[in-house]
């Protein structure tokens, strides 16, 4: 047996990531593979009658080994990666791609499902194995068990292709980002910037052996370039260079990814039986359908629009009047939009960072988490990490009972692809009788310290800490007994409801007094500044919800229709951008060939959940604003019904259970002050 497979012999079972070398790896899967057949051989050939117990709940708990050996692996994919971890990706993927297809594609394994899910009438059955039997049925038929062994074996070859493009495409996205850098060698060329980004680009520098100030397409050192350096063509450089990501005629080029991945992806939902990807993926979440989805966007762009052309008239106007500027550029709209937000409010994020250490900010996080839930965080040094500067927190009640292990990964680095995002090393489930508790992480890259600063957070990175923070809530307070509905396994548009309500906190004053304090003085934020960022919440929110809006639509337009004929990328994608087009195109920028999410992530066919879940959080957050913020009886609701539950019933009836009633959206309009009482769009019409 392998390190890998084995059961750790760590305090918690935690991963022993200083022991684990590359060359474990691919030994450790093909055993964990193997390991899994058998498992699943076990129940195929159990002499026993099929029955709740030993056909689902068996193959809920089957490849316990493999899971907790993906988690690791794919998760140091994308944030500590190299070559070598490159290689092996590629080696697994297809492996694992046909693991999968050997299960679901297994009739026999489906004739057990089968004859347990025709006789769920006569079961006895809690809400939890109910909806996991029917997950289980849904999930073979999904996936092709119904087909014939011609389509079968078609099914095998579109996968295992899928899942070579996809890491292609990140590995490509990854290259082209760590492959530019902006060299900057005279100072005046400086001018604008914050003494904390000048400082950090300079460290950049001398790490690199290079003299100067260096800037990269990581979002800490891109996004403060891109908001202050007054030199307007080097801002024009960095966003187009920003913007060609992998649409260059090099080896990284994503084109052609991008256009087999989307036809692979519309001839397996044919073969299934589907007319569209969007209408396979969306059987299996809230929205249901692609029209539901198409109908909901575009009735938010019905109110976002208006708001949006005239801030972009009002913000072409004051960038004219302010530099003579005659057309605002996509490499004008953060800085100019800056410069309108410190004169309409005196508030830019250079006189909030004093307030945002990095460290008050997770304090502060978890005190939150604390007086709403709880729960407790000790940081430990005894808990094995992938890298240094990885952070490790012992979770527990007031009695002392262990609720998770907590990582936090908060700075960018080679190895890390950006963004921001929560993942597991371990789920929460209960196998006979005992109750095992989740390890879950969130990755992050955030401005570093400097020789003479902490890491003081941008308003946004605070908002990006509690947003994550709130994902790994979900997994931490996990409460279920099978691990393959335990804390995110949701439906994928409600999975953003715990991430995004918890952003509400960051905007509130009796929260922000918890941990904005500054960084010398520990003065805690002055309340004319907690009343700013209240009110410039709302600033540009109708460019911002259109911004939002057409990725959404973008997404749909590759997944909610034939892509056969499409073969130029960028024209299609003019076309999807039409209706909500505000700036001059580039002719050699793409979105799409960087969109990790759709194409790389788990979010095809899935953007608009971003959206869908605002209207969740606005109105559960306004559920905590008419009784308290901190009002512990709603706490406790959200907990036990949203946060613990994970998929183990439709999250719409875990919603109504905790709010009382159905979502609503006018609060999320009156939020963005998008407000139109003459018509508003209720999530409920979507079921």
């Amino acid at each position: 047996m392998s390190i890998l497979t084995e059961k750790f012999k760590t305090q918690h079972d935690t991963a022993p990531f200083s022991q684990i070398k590359n060359e474990d790896y691919i030994p450790a899967f093909d055993e964990a593979i193997q390991k899994t057949k058998d498992e699943v051989d076990a129940i195929v050939n159990n002499p026993e009658t099929a029955t709740f117990d030993n056909t689902i709940a068996a193959m809920s708990y089957s490849g316990q080994t493999l899971d907790r050996l993906s988690n690791i692996f794919f998760n140091l994919h994308s944030a500590e990666t190299n070559a070598d971890l490159e290689k092996i990706a590629q080696d697994v993927a297809p492996k694992l791609s046909a693991l999968g297809n050997d299960i679901t594609l297994n009739f026999d394994l489906f004739k057990r499902v089968k004859a347990v899910y025709d006789q769920k009438d006569q079961l006895t059955l809690t809400a939890e194995q109910t909806t996991l039997l029917e997950k289980s049925y849904k999930d073979f038929v999904r996936n092709g068990a119904l087909l014939n062994d011609e389509q079968k074996e078609k099914l095998r070859e579109i996968d295992a292709e899928l899942s070579l493009l996809k890491l292609k495409f990140g590995e490509n996205v990854l290259a082209e980002t760590n492959a530019y850098q902006l060299l900057v060698t005279d100072e005046k060329d400086l001018a604008g910037l914050p003494e904390g980004a000048v400082e950090a680009a300079h460290a950049l520098a001398k790490a690199n052996e290079k003299e100067g100030w260096l800037f990269t397409l990581d979002f800490p050192s891109y996004l403060p370039f891109v908001t202050y350096a007054d030199n307007r063509e080097l801002r024009k450089e960095i966003t187009l260079a920003a913007g060609r990501k992998a649409f260059q005629d090099n080896e990284h080029n994503n084109v052609d990814n991008v256009l087999k991945i989307v036809k692979l992806r519309f001839e397996r939902a044919n073969l299934l039986g589907y007319a569209t990807h969007a209408d396979f993926v969306l059987a299996e979440r809230m929205a249901q359908n692609p029209s539901k989805v198409t109908e909901f966007l575009n009735d938010l762009l019905g109110k976002a629009k208006p708001a949006a052309v005239k801030e972009f008239a009002e913000l072409s106007q004051f960038a004219k009047n302010m530099h003579s500027i005659d057309q605002l550029e996509k490499w004008d709209g953060a800085y100019y939009a800056e410069k309108l937000k410190q004169e309409r409010f005196n508030l830019d994020d250079e006189k909030l960072k004093p307030y945002f250490k990095l460290e008050n900010v997770l304090q502060g996080a978890f005190e939150v988490a604390h007086r709403l839930f709880g729960i407790n965080f000790k940081e430990v040094d005894t808990i094995d990490t992938y890298h240094e500067e990885v952070q490790t927190f012992e979770v527990s009640k007031d009695n002392g009972e262990l609720v998770a292990i907590f990582y936090a990964d908060f700075f960018p680095r080679k190895g890390k692809r950006n963004g921001a995002w929560m993942t597991s090393f371990k789920p929460q489930y209960i196998q006979q009788g005992k109750q095992e508790r989740p390890h879950v992480s969130i990755v992050c890259n955030f401005t570093r310290p400097t020789a003479s600063k902490p890491s003081l957070l941008t308003f946004q990175e605070v908002t990006t800490l509690f947003h994550e923070f709130g994902h790994a809530l979900h997994g931490m307070l996990a409460d279920s007994t099978y691990p393959t509905l335990s804390g995110t396994s949701v439906y994928w548009d409600f999975v953003e409801l715990p991430s995004q309500v918890m952003e509400n906190w960051c905007y509130e004053k009796e929260a922000l007094e918890l941990f904005a304090k500054h960084y010398e003085t520990g003065e805690v934020i002055p309340i004319e500044l907690v009343e700013k960022i209240r009110e410039s919440a709302s600033f540009l929110e109708g460019m911002a919800t259109m911004r939002q809006l057409s990725f959404g639509l973008l997404d749909m337009g590759w997944h909610g229709q034939d892509p056969t004929a499409i073969s130029d990328l960028k024209s299609f994608e003019d076309q999807q951008f039409a209706s909500t087009k505000l700036y001059p195109d580039v002719k050699d920028n793409a979105m799409s060939t960087a969109f990790s999410h759709i194409f790389n992530g788990g979010y095809s066919s899935g953007y608009y959940s971003y959206k869908w879940a605002e209207v969740l959080d606005a109105d559960a957050f306004d559920y905590f604003k008419q009784n308290g913020i901190f009002n512990k009886e709603i706490a406790t609701k959200f907990k036990d019904n949203i946060l613990s539950k994970g998929g183990t019933e439709h999250p719409m009836v875990l919603y109504k259970r905790f709010r009382g009633q159905e979502p609503s959206v006018e609060p999320l309009l009156k939020r963005a002050g998008l407000i139109n009482p003459s018509r508003t769009f209720c999530l409920s019409k979507s079921l």
